[in-house]
């Protein structure tokens, strides 16, 4: 099992890369860049490139919108030039809020561009051929009697170093996560129990596999949450950490989206939490927060994270393991994260 981390640069992006350095001397496998409407994610996967040696570095995610097929292929081609091979292509499809709302494109067929932008970014990377692709969302050239008429295939002029750079998905709708497991390299689901996943997504898993190609590689699967292991982390002083995730939790099932169209209330549904998903929601939705959070389950935040005695996490990394995760993904919670991380390669190595 790797381990990964989401950057989290509140405090400062080039401080946040310091504390990336050290966890990477820690055992620190990868790091995930986000991108959303803030500082473009592809400059800052150039920088960390340049300040760390071993580490995995990939886009958490970028959306297949704002860039064109072939410019995400030659991004990618770049940052893992300049990472020696280090880089991670997370590509998903943000929503109509950000594409239509910041970038001004249409928020038409996210599957389906999803699609062929992997196999444009794979096709460009092989250079067997000049690039050509008539899809319904990636047309190039730009069709006959269209435009200038002056544009003609061309292929990306370095070759690549490597042809088959790693692409991974953050999928969470039925034929999204499907699409994911028949064509990525990896998946980065959200709000994961080990125990429960299957309820929520393995029915679309099984369907992708099913048609993944057989030289492909395995699935690889992120999964995790917040990370604190500590012999005195047992009843109220782990509860106390893990109600640390409980507002965030709050945001995506109870106020991302209205009611009847809020995947993420539909997952905790999934899962068992039907009662506790309507509650949180109606109380978010009414403006009431903090009452919302209080009402999410605590099994909910006590399977999905890593909070506990070195012998309980030992536990949940097992289960993590058993669920096909192959990424721990990991937030280190406290003031030494660099221990944490070290305790936690300890245990996964163990």
């Amino acid at each position: 099992m790797k381990l990964s981390m989401m950057i989290n640069y509140a405090g400062g992006f080039k401080e946040a890369v310091q504390r990336v350095v050290d966890l990477e001397k820690a055992g620190l496998d990868q790091v995930w860049i986000a991108e959303a409407y803030s500082f473009d994610a592809i400059s800052q996967v150039g920088y960390l490139a340049a300040k760390t040696e071993r580490v995995e570095i990939g886009t958490g995610i970028v959306n297949v919108y704002s860039r064109t097929a072939a410019l995400m292929a030659m991004t990618a081609a770049g940052c893992d030039y300049v990472s020696d091979g280090r880089f991670i292509l997370g590509l998903g499809a943000s929503g109509p809020q950000v594409i239509e709302g910041f970038h001004g494109v249409p928020y038409e067929k996210p599957m389906v561009r999803i699609k062929e932008y992997i196999e444009s970014c794979r096709m460009i990377w092989k250079r067997e051929q000049k690039f050509e692709y008539q899809g319904q969302t990636v047309r190039v050239p730009w069709p006959a009697g269209q435009g200038t008429g002056l544009g003609k295939p061309l292929k990306i002029i370095n070759p690549p170093l490597r042809s088959d750079t790693p692409i991974w998905g953050a999928s969470l709708k039925a034929k999204s996560v499907e699409a994911t497991a028949e064509l990525a390299d990896g998946w980065l689901p959200i709000m994961f129990i080990p125990e429960k996943y299957h309820n929520v997504w393995g029915p679309q898993l099984k369907a992708g596999l099913a048609k993944r190609d057989p030289n492909r590689k395995q699935l690889d699967i992120s999964a995790g949450g917040m990370l604190a292991i500590d012999e005195s982390l047992t009843g109220d002083a782990q509860k106390k950490i893990l109600d640390y995730g409980r507002p965030n939790m709050a945001l995506y099932v109870g106020g991302m989206g209205a009611r009847g169209k809020n995947f993420y209330n539909d997952i905790a549904v999934a899962y068992g939490y039907e009662k506790e998903a309507v509650e949180a929601q109606d109380l978010y939705l009414d403006g009431k927060k903090d009452e919302a959070a209080a009402a999410l389950p605590g099994e909910w935040l006590e399977l999905a994270n890593l909070v506990g005695p070195k012998s309980y996490v030992k536990e949940r990394v097992a289960a993590f393991k058993e669920a096909g995760v192959t990424v721990l993904s990991v937030n280190p919670v406290g003031p030494n994260p660099v221990q944490q991380i070290e305790q936690l390669r300890e245990i996964v190595d163990g």
